[in-house]
């Protein structure tokens, strides 16, 4: 494993510029960063699924400032606006609901709650109830948008979005923001999808065969034997390295 955390330790340092986050290499963080604010964050964050130029292309048409707007000129502003499984009503009301949770204080203030109580995956949860909390509404595309509170480990999906949010909150470097002070990179938890699941396993630093909560967490554990304080630097060069197939 020498010869690989090698490796990796290299594209991380390649990989940590701002010129990975341009038109030529779109990425949600690009349109986090041109706010750097905690909610602008979580849209970007949570909306990231699918094909990665379509996402960046629908980020770039949200208004941030929108979140402190009245619910009814959110509501006429996002008219005939949608993004995959997400109507415009979806949007409308998710824009509501982050505006309702800032005003009572906010994303890490919220995450907090659950952190002290349960660590990471508490935090997640709280936030997740409390913006089912704030807001009624319900549809396929607002629940898929959202997610659900983590009960268990098992059979719990990777929470890939949510992870990643961590991840932009929490590091700070030439990509990751850091904005929040609420707890330490080394607790941060893998964000994985199907680009870093698949180069995981054919580089041996993931046995697991299923693309889970479980999954996240052993390759989370074989990344801390790398880098104990900061094991979720790995993040972008594998996901950068699994997207562009690259041989390692």
């Amino acid at each position: 494993m020498r010869a690989l955390k090698a490796r990796l330790d290299a594209e991380v340092a390649l990989r940590n510029s701002t010129s990975e986050l341009s038109v030529e290499k779109p990425d949600p963080l690009m349109i986090a960063r041109t706010t750097r604010d905690e909610c602008h964050a979580l849209t970007c964050a949570l909306f990231a699924y699918g094909n990665v130029q379509a996402i960046v292309s629908f980020l770039s048409s949200l208004d941030a400032s929108l979140v402190d707007a009245q619910e009814d000129l959110i509501l006429q502003s996002t008219s005939g606006k949608y993004y995959r499984f997400q109507t415009s009503q979806d949007i409308a009301q998710w824009l509501i609901t982050l505006g309702r949770l800032k005003r009572q204080g906010g994303v890490e203030e919220t995450f907090k709650i659950g952190y002290d109580k349960e660590g990471v995956l508490g935090g997640i949860s709280a936030v997740i109830e409390t913006l089912y909390d704030l807001n009624s509404y319900r549809s396929q595309g607002y629940t898929f948008l959202i997610g659900k509170p983590i009960k268990r480990i098992a059979g719990t999906s990777a929470m890939k979005r949510w992870m990643m949010y961590l991840r932009w909150m929490v590091r700070s470097d030439a990509l990751d923001m850091g904005l929040w002070n609420v707890m330490s990179p080394h607790e941060l938890i893998m964000p994985l999808d199907t680009h870093t699941f698949a180069l995981s396993q054919k580089l041996g630093l993931l046995q697991r065969r299923q693309c889970d909560l479980k999954a996240a967490l052993e390759l989370t554990a074989t990344l801390r034997s790398f880098d104990p304080h900061d094991p979720i630097k790995y993040d972008f060069a594998l996901y950068r390295l699994g997207q562009e197939n690259i041989a390692i």
